[in-house]
């Protein structure tokens, strides 16, 4: 079973957990997303009192809450318990750019580089000017960002193109645009420093 449960899986598993999922949320009438999450916790925590955003009822959300304590476990039962004999596998293109960058490839499987780049997220790399700006300015503008669309990427990929919102599609859309951007114009930059 270790040995099944580590192997790389079809894509189409867990696309088919994720309809599964969605008809199950739609069925119930709740709607998934990872930021809400964070309201939820700072609801929690007492924001409510002093900002009406947080004033909520935050039990109706547990369910999602669970579901991001899930995804916390579950990534780290999969790198160190179920961990792929395989190493990340990225096309030849990918690699070579990311090399004309300043970005080695992916690292051997089982280690933390084989799925983030050690130049980038290394614990020596954190207090550097690319370290700040990459995770306090960088975290700072997803934050931003989340909460001027009015979601993350699974809030409005997954469940709002589920439920056909416009809003949601062109969010999708602007996020595949800032990611192209990032990748092309700014990363490069940012390696530079």
């Amino acid at each position: 079973m270790h040995e099944i449960i580590s192997q790389p899986w079809h894509w189409s598993v867990s696309g088919l957990a994720i309809a599964a999922v969605m008809f199950l949320l739609l069925y119930a009438g709740k709607e998934f997303g990872v930021s809400s999450n964070l309201r939820t916790m700072c609801t929690i925590a007492g924001a409510g009192r002093r900002y009406d955003f947080f004033d909520i009822d935050w039990r109706a959300q547990t369910w999602n809450l669970l579901f991001i304590a899930g995804a916390v476990i579950g990534g780290f039962l999969a790198f160190y318990f179920f961990p792929s004999p395989h190493p990340v596998q990225l096309s030849s293109q990918t690699v070579d750019y990311l090399q004309s960058v300043g970005i080695a490839a992916p690292g051997p499987a089982g280690t933390p580089w084989s799925y983030v780049p050690v130049e980038l997220f290394a614990v020596d790399r954190i207090f550097t000017l690319r370290g700040f700006l990459v995770l306090v300015v960088g975290g700072f503008l997803i934050g931003f960002g989340t909460r001027w669309a009015g979601g993350c990427t699974s809030g409005h990929a997954i469940s709002g193109l589920a439920n056909l919102q416009l809003p949601s599609l062109l969010a999708v859309i602007g996020f595949f645009i800032g990611g192209l951007v990032m990748s092309w114009l700014v990363l490069p930059l940012i390696l530079q420093f």
